[in-house]
């Protein structure tokens, strides 16, 4: 009998949802078909200026054409503890911060470092797509804990509490919310920090939206409010949603020295130093003034604005107002089993599928990221293109 020739292991890997969304978009616009695309978090911004300065500069340095540390360049490492204490009023020492490439590599690290087989992580549910796919990597279980728009997306410690197992190892919190656009406020977090701390558990918290907040909605960082946790806290972050810099591959993780000194041992092997000039460009941002970001904020505040009113004002779809990241996250189950042009659409998959094929947008639906019955639509898209796909979603499901 022949082996098979893909792992079991990296075989049941789900596809990036949203990366998917956006490529099946991308090829029908190189088609020539006018599609728009709510998919991917991705800023429509260029990288600021003085950003991509310092990395032309950098390329011109040959000390950048070499191998370096595999945990991140010295003046990075310090540029980001101390913008650490700046945004989130905790002190780090440079040795507890790793970079990586990318969220997504200091996702799977903190993961693969803290997990053994079968070890549980709570995982506050409308969740990020490739959280649980990181975390059964890791050899973890992920748990889903679900909270709805009746309770503004945000999980409770009595919902918590009834997920407790004696396998419960690690709570995965993340606020503002990718895909929801939630904030749990400072009271919030910190009740659920100090539960996490009396529990014995870990928490991963995913911080890299912290610099989009709205309304006047204050970031809170659970490392800070909830000191109880002492160590047993790990920070991911980067440069993409802030600094509108996706393509430059710059995260980095926040950890005790015995977690941050293994997972630097396991990027050592995994990829090696993320890019010089990527990182030097990542110190120019990181240790550089805030004024770009919060433009760009000012611009997303807009279209928030803009997307909640024109989907609230379709029949059938409930989009609370998200005070965080860029992301609208729309309740469009009274909308199945419904019919729209003859059909009738029983998941938000399918629903996701028509609007595609007939009104030429892109949106995600809610299985990329939980139960069914729900659409997720960035807003970090252009306002003309905004108003253009919101327009044509109404006209379709208005039909």
């Amino acid at each position: 009998m022949s082996a098979a020739r893909i792992s079991q292991r990296v075989g049941s890997i789900a596809e990036s949802a949203t990366l998917a969304v956006d490529a099946r978009a991308k090829a029908l616009k190189a088609q020539g078909r006018p599609v728009i695309g709510f998919g991917a978090g991705e800023p429509d911004f260029p990288t600021p200026d003085y950003i991509v300065e310092a990395a032309v500069e950098a390329a011109r340095d040959p000390k950048n054409h070499r191998y370096s540390p595999a945990g991140g360049l010295p003046e990075l490492k310090a540029a980001i503890a101390q913008k650490t204490q700046r945004d989130s009023g905790y002190t780090v020492d440079p040795g507890q911060v790793l970079v990586t490439n990318g969220g997504k590599q200091a996702v799977y690290e903190a993961f693969a470092t803290l997990l053994d087989p079968g070890d549980e992580v709570l995982m506050p549910t409308p969740y990020w797509t490739t959280y649980p796919e990181a975390i059964r990597l890791a050899g973890g279980v992920p748990v889903e804990v679900f909270a709805g728009p009746d309770q503004g997306y945000l999980v409770t410690e009595d919902q918590l509490e009834a997920a407790l197992t004696e396998r419960t190892k690690v709570l995965l919190f993340v606020s503002p919310s990718n895909p929801t656009g939630a904030v749990y406020s400072p009271e919030q977090t910190a009740r659920i920090g100090a539960w996490a701390a009396s529990n014995g558990l870990w928490v991963v918290t995913d911080e890299i939206y912290e610099h989009l907040t709205y309304d006047g909605v204050p970031f809170t960082s659970i490392a800070t409010a909830a000191p109880e946790l002492g160590d047993r806290v790990v920070i991911l972050n980067g440069v993409a949603k802030t600094y509108a810099m996706t393509g430059w591959r710059v995260g980095w993780m926040i950890a005790a020295p015995d977690v941050v000194k293994a997972a630097t041992n396991l990027q050592s092997h995994a990829t090696s130093n993320v890019a010089n000039v990527s990182q030097r460009a990542a110190l120019a941002a990181v240790a550089g003034p805030l004024d770009a970001v919060h433009r760009m904020r000012e611009s997303f505040d807009r279209r928030r604005k803009l997307i909640v009113e024109g989907l609230n004002a379709i029949d059938g779809i409930e989009c609370p107002m998200p005070t965080g990241a860029f992301y609208a996250y729309a309740d469009v189950r009274p909308l199945l089993q419904r019919p729209v042009r003859g059909r009738t659409m029983a998941t938000s998959a399918e629903l996701a599928a028509f609007i595609l094929d007939e009104a030429e947008v892109a949106v995600v639906p809610g299985e990329a990221f939980g139960p069914s019955g729900f659409l997720r639509l960035s807003y970090a898209l252009g306002e003309d293109d905004l108003i253009e796909g919101i327009g044509r979603i109404q006209r379709l499901l208005g039909s």
